[in-house]
């Protein structure tokens, strides 16, 4: 690597925690980091599946699995706890977990509702408070520590599927970023969202082959994201070329126009 793009985009040496980073977007990121260099926790409730990509992981760099569960206080704590007991800094914060519950309006029952808000809008928030001296201490003027926020093209649009929980605390989310921006910069410490789009994901649904299609022809680049353009998007934020970059959403979509 020439010097320019070393000093510019390397994040060697950092500490990362990613959740949900045994899985879908956050195992693409997780994996992207490990492989950059970074020292990466990743945060699943499945013990063995955890077990299985920290080991795979661990051919590519440094991986340590933390089973927990981001649904409850006491579990975001544990979380935390865990991390402190290792590190001194923390680098990179990927609040990536999240739930989507499909119910129509008529069926959406209380639990329903607060799932996705409690995983995809309150852990966000309580990792970085929780979190926050290991961040700071990361931080510099130069190099700040890093929150990224996952999003959803949800947040930005009314999709064609009933999951309202699941987009209001996405744009809750989007909000969220930039509220913590604002009163995080001073401590050195940027918080971003980025925005993905379609992106294949082992959710065990695969859709009908004329959804298939219907998605693919809404996308300006007519294709899914690839593992290469999630990663690509979270090198550059987490790398001194993203340090002056923050309260800000990036949709990593192919394209799609909003409004």
């Amino acid at each position: 690597m020439s010097d320019i793009l070393n000093k510019l985009f390397s994040v060697s040496g950092k500490i990362a925690l990613v959740t949900g980073g045994t899985t879908g977007i956050g195992l693409m990121i997780a994996r992207g980091l490990v492989q950059a260099g970074v020292k990466t926790y990743i945060v699943g409730r499945n013990a063995e599946k955890g077990a299985r990509v920290e080991a795979e992981l661990n051919q590519l760099g440094q991986c340590v699995f933390i089973a927990g569960d981001l649904s409850t206080m006491a579990g975001i704590d544990a979380i935390v706890e865990f991390v402190k007991g290792r590190e001194t800094r923390l680098d990179i914060l990927i609040n990536n977990a999240g739930l989507l519950t499909l119910e129509s309006l008529e069926e959406v029952t209380e639990a329903g509702w607060d799932g996705p808000v409690n995983i995809n809008m309150k852990a966000p928030f309580f990792m970085v408070q929780k979190l926050l001296p290991l961040l700071r201490a990361s931080g510099s003027d130069e190099d700040p520590a890093r929150v990224i926020n996952i999003g959803s093209a949800s947040a930005l649009e009314n999709a064609n599927i009933e999951h309202f929980s699941y987009m209001a605390s996405k744009a809750g989310v989007h909000h969220l970023t930039r509220s913590l921006a604002k009163f995080l910069a001073r401590d050195n410490i940027n918080v971003v969202t980025i925005s993905p789009g379609v992106f294949p994901s082992d959710i065990g649904y695969e859709p009908p082959i004329e959804v298939h299609n219907a998605i693919i022809a809404s996308i300006p680049r007519q294709r899914l994201g690839m593992e290469e353009d999630i990663v690509g998007a979270v090198i550059y934020l987490t790398s001194r070329a993203g340090a002056f970059i923050t309260a800000s959403v990036l949709p990593v979509d192919g394209g799609k126009v909003y409004g």
